[in-house]
């Protein structure tokens, strides 16, 4: 088969190229999946230079987001799915033809998502979600400030506040990002490049402020400037690079609870809120009260993930950006 082979750190991942290489093998509690289209993942430019906390021995493939078709189940694999099913979900080399993942890390794609829009679901809709609907308990008519909110998780973000009740504030750096947010829900955009924009939300809101604060760049201090007495602010990542150091006077003045979203460690400490989340989830987007939004440039085939990857530490992508392996499967396809 043929995928993206790495056998020592790179610089840059225009150093990767693709190899022919055996097919993998299912072990017992594993499956082998054709797979047909891939998520692109910010860490993944980090892991190949050896920046990324996951660190796998070499030669590996990475990627790690994907949809695609059962076509082997190990004899001494219990899962209910059978070969020719159409699934999604997550493991260490996925910009490949063909994977082996655990039967654990799998999951069904409802029929009206395509394989496109399913390679991008595994990390970004249940960050968000178990943010906005566990961890903040974000409810019905709240005001909900979400930063980046046309990327991977920020979009998922958007979507989720809505489909909870709450009125949307979204925030990006351009205004065709903006654009992006208010066209999948959002109900008011703020450029937060601008340096008034805490005043900006805090006018839109009638001078109250955000009740929750979703943040997955790095701004809480200033979002502090703008939230709700017995806010919720949730610090979700740091696209923009800094750590930030939060003065606890502001926490205190106006009741704010500052609550970390790690999503990977809920399966180490909660599988049952794992459960609970993609049942909830699984039921939205059969419902279309979810719709997975792919950047509008599908990059076709393993050569061009270098590109995607490129595009997406530039940022220029919005929503989710993947890659159709084969570079043939036509945009949304379902089959």
């Amino acid at each position: 088969m043929k995928a993206i082979l790495i056998e020592k750190a790179l610089t840059s991942v225009d150093q990767m190229t693709v190899h022919t290489v055996p097919d993998p093998v299912p072990k017992k509690g594993e499956i082998l999946v054709d797979c047909k289209a891939a998520g692109l993942n910010f860490f993944d430019i980090l892991q190949v230079q050896e920046k990324y906390q996951v660190k796998p021995p070499y030669p590996y493939i990475p990627g790690a987001e994907f949809a695609g078709v059962i076509t082997q189940i190990h004899p001494e694999t219990k899962t209910p799915y059978k070969i020719g099913d159409r699934v999604f979900g997550s493991t260490q080399g996925c910009y490949a033809e063909k994977l082996t993942v655990s039967a654990k890390n799998l999951l069904p794609i409802p029929d009206n998502i395509s394989f496109e829009q399913a390679a991008g679901l595994f990390i970004t809709y249940p960050t968000s979600y178990v943010a906005l609907a566990i961890r903040a308990q974000l409810k019905e008519g709240e005001w909900c400030l979400i930063h980046a909110a046309a990327g991977g998780v920020g979009l998922c973000a958007v979507q989720i506040a809505k489909a909870l009740g709450a009125k949307v504030i979204a925030t990006a750096g351009s205004q065709e990002k903006l654009d992006v947010a208010l066209k999948n829900g959002a109900d008011f955009a703020v450029n937060y490049r601008d340096k008034d924009w805490a005043a900006q939300v805090l006018k839109i809101t009638g001078g109250k402020g955000a009740d929750v604060v979703y943040d997955p760049v790095g701004l809480i201090n200033e979002s502090l400037r703008c939230a709700a007495w017995c806010a919720r602010v949730l610090v979700v990542g740091f696209a923009a690079g800094t750590i930030e150091k939060i003065p606890a006077n502001r926490i205190l003045l106006k009741n704010i609870s500052v609550v970390g979203v790690h999503w990977g460690a809920y399966s180490k400490h909660d599988m049952a809120t794992i459960a609970q989340v993609w049942t909830e989830l699984l039921d939205l987007f059969a419902k279309e009260k979810l719709v997975p939004v792919v950047y509008d440039k599908i990059y076709q085939g393993l050569d061009s993930v270098k590109t995607g990857l490129n595009d997406l530490a530039a940022r220029k992508t919005f929503g989710k950006a993947v890659v159709a392996i084969n570079g043939v499967a036509p945009s949304h396809s379902k089959l």
